[in-house]
């Protein structure tokens, strides 16, 4: 909802202030960027505190929902309102969609003025080559990665050695299913019953893990040693 004050004549204000601190930094840190954002005439400041990317920005949130054309969202330094040079460049686009512009006092990104907007530019140019960079890696490390014969995704938890080293565990009959998962590292029960049976033998994904179709024989050769 969009607040009742805080806006000038006509219903028009210069620069609206958007601050953030960490859950480490503290107090003082705040009223640093206070006192900057008044001096650059802020006269409504939104606030947050919050770290790290991912954590909820209610206050910027309701800072945005307050915007309007004309304004201009100032903040003391650029990693205030993102760290990363992509969600910088996104979400200014956004407000300079909106007929909003920005500003950060303590660096060269002011949208209202020529050298501001070719900064702008430049950041997102770098964002656009990181993103780039970036999908090139990846992709030449799942093409080294097949290479090798190995797979892309997360690295299995079950591997042919400790899938053996299981059925070892579990020929004891007295042994329980929580000490042997223990023994394995902290498998999950439901990881061994997704390769052995309950009563030690392979289950269709064993046979997979261990290159064999039948586990008769090996289950013999196991009872013979």
């Amino acid at each position: 909802m969009r607040a009742a004050g805080g806006r000038g004549k006509g219903g028009v204000i210069a620069a609206v202030g958007y601050a953030r601190i960490s859950t480490a930094e503290g107090g003082q840190v705040l009223d640093r960027q206070r006192d900057a954002l008044r001096g650059a005439g802020c006269a409504r400041i939104f606030e947050d505190r919050a770290s790290g990317a991912g954590a909820g920005r209610p206050g910027l949130a309701a800072c945005l929902d307050f915007l309007r054309p004309g304004d201009v969202l100032v903040v003391l330094d650029l990693d205030r309102l993102g760290r990363l040079a992509g969600e910088l460049v996104a979400l200014i686009d956004a407000l300079a969609s909106r007929g909003i512009a920005f500003r950060a006092l303590n660096a060269p990104m002011d949208t209202t003025t020529p050298a501001g907007r070719a900064f702008l530019q430049i950041q997102a140019a770098f964002a656009e080559m990181e993103r780039n960079v970036i999908r090139q890696r990846v992709t030449e490390g799942l093409a080294a990665a097949r290479a090798r014969g190995r797979r892309g995704g997360r690295p299995r938890v079950m591997t042919a050695e400790k899938l053996r080293y299981a059925r070892h565990l579990m020929a004891d009959r007295a042994r329980p299913i929580p000490a042997i998962c223990a023994e394995l590292g902290g498998l999950r029960p439901s990881t061994l019953y997704h390769y052995l049976r309950a009563d030690g033998r392979l289950t269709a994904a064993g046979r997979a893990l261990l290159g064999t179709e039948d586990d008769t024989a090996e289950g013999a050769a196991e009872g013979a040693a």
